[in-house]
C-alpha cells in the first residue's frame, strides 16, 4: 500500500518559549533545521500553561517542551501526534509511560547541554571558594576591610566528587582536569569501573564521596531513587569545608535540611540552580545567606547552550519526519515496534 503523503509536518512550541509580547527572547533556538525544509513547519501553542492541554496540540505532529508537563491528559487525542521532544535533557515532567500508551515516542537532547553546564559548574566552584558574592556586597557596600574576612582557597589538591556520571559530569572532570586537583570521585550505579577508571575516577559509595570530597556535585536526573538522595544525614557526612552544588533538580535536595547545614556552618556553602518548587516569584531564603550562590534554573542558558539543544531537537523532529529514528536520548524505543507507532508514523511521513 503506498504511503500517504501529508504536506506539513506540524512541530508545536510550548508558550514558554514567547515572551508576553509573543516574541522569542532567545538569539538562536536552532529553528534553522526546521526553516530548511518547507514541508517542515513550527508554532506556537499559544497560552503558556504549567500542563499542555490536550486541545492545544490537536493540530501538531509533535512539540518541543520547555518547560510545561506532559501527563497522560496531555496526550488523551494523540491520533497525530508522534514525538515529545524535550528541550534538555531533564524529563521528569513527562510521562513517558503515558507517551509509549499513546503510540508517541520521547526523546531529549542528550549530550547537547554538557559543555554548558560544565562551564557553569566550573564557574560557581571558583566563585564559592574565592567568595565572590560576599567581596561583591562588601564593595558596594563601601566595606573595603571586609577582604581581610574573606580569604580564598585554590582548586589545587581539593577533590571534585559528582553524584552521577554521565555527559554532563564527565565534561565538567575534563575542564577540571587543568587545576591540579585529586582523583575525582563519582558515585553512579550505572557505571562499572572499567568506565571509571579510563576516566581517571574513582567509583565510591555516596557515602565515601560525601565524606571526602571539598565538591559535591550533583549530576543525576530525578527519579522516584533520586528524590530526597541529599538530607540531614547526607549533609552531615560532608566536610564543614565542603560545598554542595545543585545544577540537576530541585527534588534531589532537602532544602529545609540544606538551609540548616549552610547557615548552622554544618557545611561551607553551596551553589543551588534548581529548587522543589519552581518558579519563584518572592524572596527564596536561601537568599539570606552570603555563602550561597543562586539562580534561577538557568546558570547554563548561554546562546550556545539553546542552539545546540535547539538543533538536537529540531533534527529529532525533521528525522521522525523522513521516517528516521532521532541519533539520540529516545526515552521509550519500545514505542517504535508498535503497531499503533508504526501505522500512524506511516501516515505521517514526509515524501521524498
Amino acid at each position: 500500500m503506498a504511503t500517504t503523503v501529508q504536506r506539513t509536518f506540524r512541530v508545536a512550541l510550548t508558550g514558554d518559549f514567547y515572551n508576553a509580547a509573543g516574541e522569542m527572547p532567545f538569539k538562536d533556538m536552532g529553528l534553522s533545521v526546521l526553516d530548511a525544509d518547507p514541508q517542515v513547519a513550527y508554532f506556537p501553542l499559544g497560552e503558556n500553561r504549567s500542563e499542555i492541554g490536550a486541545e492545544q496540540i490537536k493540530d501538531a505532529n509533535a512539540v518541543i517542551v520547555l518547560a510545561p508537563r506532559v501527563t497522560r491528559e496531555t496526550l488523551a487525542q494523540a491520533e497525530n501526534l508522534l514525538a515529545i521532544g524535550r528541550f534538555g535533557v531533564g524529563y521528569e515532567n513527562v510521562d513517558v509511560d503515558a507517551c509509549t500508551e499513546a503510540d508517541v515516542l520521547a526523546f531529549i537532547t542528550a549530550g547537547a547541554v554538557d559543555r554548558s553546564v560544565a562551564e557553569a559548574t566550573v564557574g560557581w566552584m571558583l566563585a564559592l571558594n574565592h567568595h565572590t558574592l560576599a567581596k561583591d556586597r562588601a564593595v558596594r557596600a563601601g566595606d573595603w576591610d571586609a577582604r581581610t574576612r574573606y580569604m580564598g582557597s585554590e582548586l589545587r589538591d581539593r577533590t571534585f566528587g559528582s553524584v552521577g556520571l554521565g555527559g554532563i559530569a564527565r565534561e565538567t572532570i575534563r575542564l577540571l582536569s587543568i587545576f591540579g586537583m585529586k582523583q575525582p570521585l563519582a558515585f553512579d550505579p550505572f557505571v562499572d569501573e572499567a568506565t571509571a577508571a579510563r576516566l581517571g575516577v574513582k567509583l565510591v559509595s555516596l557515602d565515601e564521596l560525601l565524606a571526602n570530597a571539598d565538591f559535591v556535585s550533583l549530576h543525576c536526573p530525578l527519579t522516584e531513587q533520586t528524590r530526597g538522595l541529599i538530607g540531614a544525614r547526607e549533609l552531615g557526612l560532608m566536610k564543614p569545608t565542603a560545598y554542595l552544588l545543585n545544577t540537576a533538580r530541585g527534588g534531589i535536595v532537602d532544602e529545609d535540611a540544606l538551609y540548616e547545614a549552610v547557615e548552622s556552618g554544618q557545611i561551607a556553602g553551596a551553589a543551588i540552580d534548581s529548587f522543589v518548587d519552581e518558579p519563584i516569584r518572592s524572596p527564596h531564603r536561601f537568599g539570606k545567606l552570603e555563602n550561597m550562590l543562586l539562580a534561577p534554573h538557568s546558570i547554563a542558558w548561554t546562546d550556545e547552550l539553546f542552539r545546540d539543544i535547539g538543533q538536537a531537537v529540531c533534527q529529532g523532529m525533521v528525522d521522525l519526519a523522513y521516517g528516521r529514528k532521532p541519533q539520540k536520548g529516545v526515552l521509550n524505543p519500545e514505542v517504535l515496534e508498535r503497531a499503533g507507532f508504526q501505522e500512524k508514523w506511516r501516515r505521517l511521513q514526509l515524501g521524498g
